[in-house]
């Protein structure tokens, strides 16, 4: 048995931990979905579903990730550095997005996340990522806005509607 093997065997605990808090968080989920009221006028399909799904799931992947850290942990890029530039560009779009989304409008707030994410994972397909940030945008405000009738970041482009 190989050095690597037997390294493996042993638990990672800074993998395992992280399995362990996405257990926490999933039981303060499942206590506060389970506080949330219900009213009578809901048939089968009540507030409460897609938050026990949500919980669900994350039950399930926090027990995956503690039994994989508990093995030895996850396969890790042996890079050994941070991607600063990545990171940067991922707090600017969150940062913008907050900024932007009273006056910019959800679609283009949303649009220059998107792109800024897009980037900070490596791509330089400006246009291509654009507009794509741009159709879900789109499409996620007429959902919200149209079918919902929950208001979400009204700007210019949602005025035009």
């Amino acid at each position: 048995m190989s050095a690597d093997t037997e390294a493996r065997r042993s638990p990672a605990w800074g993998d395992t931990t992280v399995g362990f808090a996405v257990i926490a968080i999933a039981l303060v989920c499942a206590w506060e979905t389970s506080v949330i009221p219900t009213n009578a006028i809901y048939a089968q399909v009540g507030p409460k579903v897609i938050p026990w799904i949500a919980t669900g799931m994350l039950g399930v992947l926090g027990i995956a990730l503690s039994i994989e850290g508990l093995r030895g942990g996850w396969e890790h890029e042996a890079h050994g550095e941070l991607n600063l530039r990545g990171i940067g560009l991922l707090l600017l779009g969150l940062f913008l997005n907050v900024a932007l989304i009273g006056t910019a409008g959800f679609i283009i707030a949303s649009t220059i996340l998107f792109l800024l994410t897009a980037m900070s994972f490596g791509s330089g397909r400006l246009l291509r990522d654009g507009l794509i940030g741009f159709a879900l945008a789109f499409v996620t405000y007429i959902g919200f806005d149209r079918l919902l009738g929950y208001k979400i970041g009204t700007g210019l482009i949602e005025a035009w509607l």
